[in-house]
């Protein structure tokens, strides 16, 4: 993989991503894949209609089904979804705090139950890596430990130990598999945690930013704190980010918040929002959230967003989709997220050229007056 910073206006910042399947400009907002598939999408809809340089797919979920040697022995991801952009894949730490009945932390990894029939898994540093191999996966990530917020300073204390303990194994172990020929073309991201104190923020970048990784990301945000402390932390936090190598927000996904994120120096999202909105027929559109089910949509002829070029708006209107959502027809799931998704890619390529222009701080103010905020 290689990061080029393209421009900065600000903290804001423009770059590109070159991976051995795609070329990623940022800011990059990515579609959630969860088990190989964006629901409702197939890849033609991703790379001809949406134009998806990149896309999240999870390592937990894979794992257990159709198991990622089957996926290795059918070509990996790309060949199994015949999707050509670049993957990330997770490594499954959120699923101990998702799933939290289910799984339990331990120094040596996580414990789950298959929430599909009971058997019971360990997840290690290294035990997600060999998945990840297996998937095929061009950005991967090290296993972490997530605290659901607001936690005790005792808790939040062992997780970033213990993210930092991980995270140093799964660097030795990716570099030992590496000086034997595998996964030359895979990059390793780890995860800074520490929720919202500072000072434990501090401790968690200085250590894993010590390491030689390709990558950071902020992760344990979006996950009980109010968005105005979930900024805050981003501000404290990425200035202690290396300025040559990519800064990734995770699981956060409000427009509000993309915006929020880029103009503190984020580059990279992904976030099931927009596509699981979409299905409870909640669109994005530049003048904000609309829902589509409402009885006022029934008769109007207007597309989602007059403004808006997508696929979906080019060829039908609010009425038909309000139509197909209230008769549950699947053709409702694919045109909204087919929507969604376009505004949510258009807003990170108009972010992109406002940084390159020096006008970003402007862009952001016409966002919000657009929303009336």
């Amino acid at each position: 993989m290689h990061f080029q910073l393209d421009a900065t206006d600000g903290s804001a910042r423009a770059a590109t991503i070159t991976t051995a399947h795609s070329t990623i400009q940022t800011p990059v907002f990515m579609p959630v894949g969860t088990a190989a598939s964006v629901k409702s999408l197939d890849s033609h809809d991703l790379q001809e209609l949406l134009g998806a340089q990149i896309i999240l797919a999870n390592t937990y979920h894979l794992y257990l089904r159709p198991g990622d040697g089957l996926i290795a022995s059918l070509g990996g991801l790309h060949q199994f979804t015949n999707y050509s952009g670049s993957f990330l894949t997770d490594s499954g730490g959120f699923q101990a705090f998702s799933l939290a009945q289910i799984a339990r932390t331990s120094e040596e990894g996580i414990w789950f139950k298959s929430h599909i029939d009971g058997s019971s898994h360990l997840f290690t540093p290294e035990k997600v890596l060999e998945i990840q191999y297996n998937l095929g996966s061009d950005i991967m990530m090290v296993l972490d430990d997530l605290v659901a917020l607001p936690a005790p300073r005792e808790r939040l204390r062992a997780s970033i130990q213990r993210t930092t303990r991980w995270a140093r194994a799964s660097l030795r172990y990716h570099r030992l598999q590496q000086s034997r020929g595998i996964a030359l073309n895979q990059a390793l991201f780890a995860i800074i945690q520490g929720g919202t104190d500072p000072e434990f923020r501090r401790i968690s970048a200085q250590e894993l930013t010590a390491l030689e990784f390709d990558g950071f990301a902020i992760g344990g945000l979006s996950v009980g704190e109010a968005p105005e402390v979930m900024y805050e932390t981003i501000q404290w936090t990425t200035p202690l980010m290396p300025e040559e190598k990519p800064r990734y927000l995770m699981g956060v996904g409000r427009p509000e918040d993309l915006i929020e994120g880029i103009a503190r120096g984020i580059d990279m999202f992904d976030c099931v929002m927009p596509s699981r909105n979409a299905r409870n027929g909640t669109l994005f559109t530049t003048f904000g959230r609309l829902n589509i089910k409402a009885s006022r949509y029934k008769r109007d002829p207007e597309p989602i967003d007059p403004t808006c070029n997508c696929y979906t708006c080019r060829h039908y209107s609010r009425a038909y989709l309000n139509h197909l959502i209230r008769a549950k027809e699947l053709t409702y799931y694919r045109l909204a997220t087919i929507h969604n998704l376009h505004y949510y890619l258009t807003l990170m390529a108009e972010a992109r050229h406002a940084i390159i222009e020096q006008r970003f701080a402007a862009f952001r103010k016409e966002f919000y007056a657009k929303r009336g905020l």
